[in-house]
């Protein structure tokens, strides 16, 4: 059950913990996901969750349903990440067997190997997209916002996220075609 922002207002004037509770229940795994796409690690995703909810029960009263509960709240958790990377400045990459852990095991077993080879190669042609390219695709395919959550989330204009969608899409296009084709000069170096 997804909760709108009529839905929230008149529940934090009724009862502002339960409030809380109640969007910690319905948005933690999701909050959870999208900051640990971005942190690259459990730990610093788990305390960017909770950071992030600390700040939405601060935050609340001050919730006056101009935007979704969803893009409302993945702004907030947005928010708490670029304030701590620009405070931790973290360089290391993402590990192969992080990786691993994010592909889905609901695929059939015939499918799993090429699709985890296709989702590796994906997700670090994703990794390796500029910030705002890489934080655009997070939030709107990953997380599933729509354009105007996304928007929202990231306080640019709605044009702003198609434009770096498209550039994203291009340039991930660009990315796994040069994997399946490599150039001539590529290919002599692994022969």
């Amino acid at each position: 059950m997804d909760l709108d922002a009529n839905q929230l207002t008149a529940l934090i004037r009724k009862d502002p913990e339960a409030a809380t509770i109640q969007l910690i229940e319905l948005f933690y795994e999701r909050v959870y996901a999208f900051l640990r796409r971005l942190a690259y690690h459990d730990a610093d995703a788990a305390d960017l969750t909770q950071q992030t909810f600390s700040r939405i029960q601060r935050a609340l009263a001050s919730f006056v349903g101009r935007s979704s509960v969803t893009s409302w709240i993945h702004g907030i958790a947005y928010h708490v990440y670029i304030d701590w990377r620009r405070a931790q400045r973290p360089t290391e990459s993402r590990p192969s067997e992080w990786w691993a852990e994010c592909v889905s095991p609901c695929s059939p077993p015939d499918q799993s190997t090429a699709e985890t080879d296709l989702a590796n190669h994906l997700f670090a042609c994703v990794d390796r997209l500029p910030p705002d390219l890489r934080e655009s695709i997070h939030l709107h395919y990953y997380q599933e916002l729509t354009l105007q959550e996304t928007a929202d989330a990231m306080d640019v204009a709605t044009s702003t996220v198609k434009y770096r969608l498209r550039q994203a899409l291009a340039e991930l296009q660009k990315q796994m075609a040069e994997q399946r084709h490599p150039p001539p000069s590529a290919r002599l170096k692994t022969v």
